[in-house]
C-alpha cells in the first residue's frame, strides 16, 4: 500500500528533484534520475519517467532536454535568477527594521527558489550596526496595523516614544495617546516613518514606527478627509529632507568640486539637474527642506559643496556658521 502511495507520487518528486538540483548549467542524466527516486523509496524505469516529463511539460513545467553526453534533463526558467535572489537576500540583511532571527526565517525561505547548489551562494553575511534585538522591537506589526487602517479609511492610535536624558525611552505627552489618519508609509535611512494627518495641528506630520508603542486600529473612528490628504504624494526627486526634518521648501543651487560630483548624485538622485560645466565648477539646482540638519550636511562637506543662490539661503547658512562659531 505503502509503495502504491509512492508510486502515485512519482511525478511530483521527479519536480521536487528537478526543482533542487538543477538549472540552464546543471542538468540530471536519466540514471541519475532514477538513483534519486529510489532515495525516495520508488523504483521507476526511464519509458515512466520519459512519460512523467511529457506530464510536467504539459503542466508548463520547463524541463529543457541537454544533448550532452549522457542526455541531461533540467529545469531552465525559474521565477528568479541568482542575481535577484542575492539582491533580496542582501535587502532582508540589511533592515534594521527585523530582528536576527527574523532576518534568518525570511532568507531560508527565498532560498527554497533556488538550487540546491545556489542555496550555498545565498549564504551572505552583511553586518547591521543598529539592528533591533528583540520582535517586541519589530515594526512589522505597526506597519501591518497602518496598512489595515488604510484599507479600512479609519485612524490608528498610539503612543509615541522618545529617547530621554537617561538614554531610555519615554512616552511624550505623559502617555497620552495620538490618534491621526494615515497617509502613507516610507523607508528612508534604515526606519520606516508614517507620514499621518493630526488633526490637532491641521497639518501633515511624520512619526517614526519604531517609537510608536501601543499601536491600535481606531476601526469606529473615520480617517479625516481632505485636499491636502488627497493631493498627498510621495515624491523622492522632489524635496529632499536631511534626517526627517521637515522645514520650508527652497530650491537652491550647490557648487561642487568636479571630481566630487558623485556626493550631489548620492544624495538627491534624479532631483539634481546640472548647469552646464563651465570648467571650473559644477552647478547642481536641488530642491531641499532648509533646516540646521542640511546645513550640517553643507558643513560636513568642506569646501567640496557650497551654497550658490539664492542670496538669502547663503546669507542664512553664514548666520549659522557664525551661531556655532560663537557657541
Amino acid at each position: 500500500m505503502a509503495y502504491n502511495s509512492k508510486a502515485k507520487l512519482k511525478v511530483l518528486y521527479l519536480w521536487k528533484i528537478l526543482q533542487e538540483e538543477t538549472d540552464a548549467e546543471h542538468g540530471l542524466s536519466m540514471t541519475q534520475i532514477i538513483e534519486r527516486l529510489a532515495s525516495y523509496g520508488i523504483s521507476a524505469e526511464r519509458k515512466s519517467i520519459y512519460d512523467d516529463i511529457k506530464t510536467l511539460r504539459d503542466f508548463d513545467i520547463d524541463i529543457k532536454t541537454y544533448q550532452r553526453n549522457p542526455v541531461e534533463y533540467a529545469i531552465e526558467r525559474r521565477d528568479f535568477t541568482l542575481e535577484e535572489l542575492m539582491l533580496m537576500v542582501d535587502a532582508v540583511q540589511s533592515c534594521r527594521a527585523i530582528t536576527e532571527r527574523q532576518a534568518r526565517m525570511l532568507i531560508t525561505n527565498i532560498k527554497q527558489l533556488a538550487t540546491n547548489r545556489e542555496q550555498a551562494l545565498l549564504d551572505r553575511r552583511i553586518h547591521v550596526e543598529g539592528r533591533i534585538k528583540s520582535k517586541s522591537e519589530s515594526v512589522l506589526s505597526t506597519v501591518d496595523a497602518i496598512h489595515e487602517a488604510l484599507r479600512l479609511r479609519c485612524k490608528v492610535a498610539f503612543a509615541y516614544r522618545k529617547i530621554g536624558a537617561d538614554g531610555k525611552p519615554h512616552e511624550t505627552r505623559e502617555g497620552k495617546r495620538h490618534e491621526v489618519t494615515p497617509v502613507a508609509i516610507s523607508y528612508d535611512d534604515g526606519f520606516y516613518y508614517l507620514t499621518a494627518w493630526n488633526d490637532h495641528h491641521a497639518n501633515l506630520t511624520e512619526y517614526r514606527l519604531d517609537r510608536m508603542a501601543k499601536v491600535s486600529v481606531e476601526r469606529d473612528t473615520p480617517a479625516t478627509r481632505n485636499e491636502e490628504i488627497a493631493n498627498y504624494a510621495f515624491d523622492q526627486g522632489k524635496v529632499v529632507m536631511f534626517g526627517r526634518f521637515n522645514g520650508e521648501e527652497v530650491a537652491c543651487e550647490l557648487t561642487v568640486d568636479p571630481d566630487k560630483v558623485e556626493i550631489i548624485t548620492d544624495r538627491f538622485g534624479k532631483g539634481a539637474t546640472f548647469l552646464p560645466f563651465d570648467g571650473q565648477q559644477v552647478r547642481a539646482r536641488v530642491k531641499v527642506c532648509k533646516s540646521q540638519q542640511f546645513f550640517g550636511w553643507v558643513a560636513s562637506m568642506g569646501r567640496a559643496v557650497s551654497i550658490a543662490a539664492p542670496q538669502s539661503l547663503v546669507e542664512e547658512y553664514r548666520d549659522y556658521l557664525r551661531f556655532l562659531l560663537e557657541e
